[in-house]
């Protein structure tokens, strides 16, 4: 039964975590979008749930459609629960069993399991220690490698310049985090028209030849 008890406590925590990483990715590529940079970049938001205090340090890759390659949160929860995780997400259609490998400048890589798949993506997720955050924050680089279907390994890099600073510093304003994911769901309706006008263009062209 207790088995059971934490079995469950731990998907609740994790699911709702993960919901807060979620909806706050988005802000996080367009926050470096709009301070003229790639969208790669570390970001920080906190929000409350329920009796507790969430705080995200949190990066997202995504592809030039959009699309999420590779997505790391460390999660602090304060309050009634206290607890702290490193979630990791990548597409779907990996293998399970090798997890994702995590490496800090090279070093001794460490298994992430999967926590979760679902339709567009799969997590994994770790206990965040203090000997792991230690290591992120002296790294220069972290590299998180997942596994896809035809067992080819995919090696994703991430910089770990500007982390320690986001992570020790404050959080970005909520109103500015939804005026950001408001630019941004604009910026991507643009580039959906733009790519649906190329398509039409296209599909003349062949047409006239």
């Amino acid at each position: 039964m207790t088995f059971k008890s934490n079995i469950t406590k731990k998907a609740a925590l994790s699911a709702f975590a993960g919901a807060v990483v979620a909806a706050a990715m988005p802000a996080a590529s367009l926050a470096q979008q709009a301070a003229g940079r790639p969208p790669q970049g570390w970001f920080k938001v906190c929000t409350k749930q329920e009796d507790n205090d969430v705080c995200i340090v949190q990066n997202l890759l995504t592809a030039n459609n959009g699309q999420m390659i590779t997505a790391v949160g460390l999660i602090s929860v304060q309050g009634k629960v206290n607890r702290k995780i490193l979630q990791v997400s990548v597409p779907s259609a990996r293998l399970i069993p090798p997890g994702i490998q995590m490496q800090i400048d090279g070093g001794k890589a460490a298994k992430l399991d999967y926590a979760i798949c679902m339709p567009d993506k799969c997590v994994a997720e770790v206990p965040l220690s203090d000997g792991m955050l230690a290591s992120l924050k002296k790294g220069g680089e972290v590299v998180f490698t997942s596994v896809n279907f035809q067992r080819a390994p995919n090696p994703i890099k991430i910089t770990l310049e500007g982390f320690t600073g986001v992570y020790d510093g404050e959080p970005i304003e909520q109103s500015k985090l939804e005026e950001r994911q408001r630019l941004l769901q604009e910026e991507m309706q643009k580039k959906a028209e733009e790519a649906r006008k190329k398509l039409e263009e296209a599909q003349k062209a062949a047409k006239a030849n």
